[in-house]
């Protein structure tokens, strides 16, 4: 298990290092986004010597301020265990999500429902990034798994045309392996969920599935989830993992062929901040 976790530890270090800039902040590396796009967080250093102090989230957090980015700090729990206190007399409020990987042999087999991996080559490939990106919003907007009115007619409304230099970046990763995207579709309703799968070398993750609010409970997230790992294991991929926003969550992954390993941490200012 300790070498997963490093494994892992490489990954998130990694990741956002193709699109971002870094700063250190004693035990902390903050990943400043170069231009456009999703801005990205700071998480533990690797190497360094001591774990990340208060002092290093209040300057890291003052930077951010600064720099006009979220406040968002990442670190996986059995890998710095003392983080979760420092961060919360640091002022944080911190999201404990399960942390789980793919077991290969329990994936599931596909399912009927129609799952489609976004083709950069395809001259649709920008309105299909528009509508991962509209699927993702109004899911996300409406969290955990309960079924509610949000359908077609909001996710259409929230589908934006996609900045060029942010269409270029998704183009480069998907065509080079890096990054993956799958819609589920609805015969009815259309494009009802969405998922992305990142890759570095022979680990993946699998982020940001959304469902549709008026279509859950109907396995499109889950076919999704199912069909990103697939892919993944048939890129060569050995390592697969993903993080739940909740244990109800944490649920439908597992019946998909993924089991919990430990606590993926997301910090962010508390509504009653102490700094």
């Amino acid at each position: 298990m300790p070498e997963l976790f490093d494994r892992l530890e490489r990954f998130y270090d990694a990741v956002p290092r193709d699109g971002a800039h870094t700063e250190i902040f004693g035990g902390l590396v903050l990943f400043v986004r170069n231009g456009a796009g999703w801005p990205f967080y700071a998480r533990p250093r690797l190497g360094a010597a001591e774990p990340p102090s208060a002092a290093d989230i209040t300057a890291a957090r003052a930077r951010q301020r600064e720099l006009g980015a979220p406040e968002a700090f990442e670190w996986v729990h059995e890998t710095t265990p003392d983080l979760l206190a420092v961060a919360r007399s640091a002022g944080l409020t911190v999201l404990e999500a399960p942390l789980l990987v793919l077991d290969p042999a329990a994936l599931v087999k596909p399912s009927r429902v129609p799952v489609r991996l976004i083709d950069p080559a395809a001259p649709s490939f920008a309105a299909d990034i528009a509508v991962r990106r509209a699927v993702g919003a109004v899911g996300f907007g409406a969290p955990g798994t309960g079924a509610g009115p949000a359908g077609p007619a909001e996710r259409d409304a929230a589908v934006f045309e996609v900045a060029e230099e942010e269409l270029a970046d998704e183009r480069r990763a998907t065509g080079a392996g890096r990054r993956a995207s799958a819609l589920a579709e609805d015969p009815e309703l259309g494009v009802v969920a969405s998922g992305i799968l990142q890759r570095v070398d022979d680990v993946a993750e699998i982020a940001g599935v959304a469902t549709l609010p008026a279509a859950r409970h109907r396995g499109f997230g889950a076919a999704v989830t199912a069909a990103l790992a697939r892919h993944a294991l048939d890129q060569g991929v050995d390592v697969v993992f993903l993080s739940a926003g909740s244990e109800d969550i944490a649920r439908v992954y597992t019946r998909v062929g993924f089991r919990r390993i430990g606590t993926a941490c997301i910090g962010s200012p508390s509504i009653f901040p102490t700094v």
